[in-house]
């Protein structure tokens, strides 16, 4: 993972796989990000062009990314993203609120507040337990 300025947003790349094990490093890089903007309204476009694989764990994580992001008025965009990762979002429902976008560029240029495919409707809950 690579996380690096632009002029409208901080973006994380994110390349490989993201599952139960490398949650903990994209979980990471958010926290060091709301931190260090304390304060300020934040985008964050997660670039998933080199992300290959992206398990529940991974899908989890969009969501408590989301969640901090949201809580301080910040947006998060996932752009790039492979079919079965846009996938997942359609069949959860998060395209509905965490904007999914083809390109960095459109995820880039979309105005403050878009959600690219979706329509933004709610903020999903996740939940620490597990059902077995």
């Amino acid at each position: 993972m690579e996380a690096r300025p632009t002029m409208q947003a901080m973006v994380l790349s994110l390349r490989g796989e993201l599952d139960f094990d490398s949650t903990v490093q994209l979980d990471e890089a958010a926290d060091r990000l709301l931190s260090e903007g304390e304060g300020q309204r934040m985008l964050v476009i997660v670039d998933c062009t080199s992300l290959h694989f992206c398990d529940s764990s991974g899908i989890g994580c969009f969501v408590r990314i989301y969640q901090r992001l949201a809580a301080r008025s910040g947006e998060l965009r996932i752009a790039a993203a492979p079919a079965p990762v846009t996938r997942a979002f359609t069949l959860t429902g998060l395209d509905q609120v965490i904007g999914v976008y083809e390109t960095m560029q459109a995820a880039l240029a979309s105005g403050s507040g878009g959600h690219g495919t979706g329509s933004g409707a709610g903020v999903p809950s996740v939940s620490s337990s597990a059902e077995g």
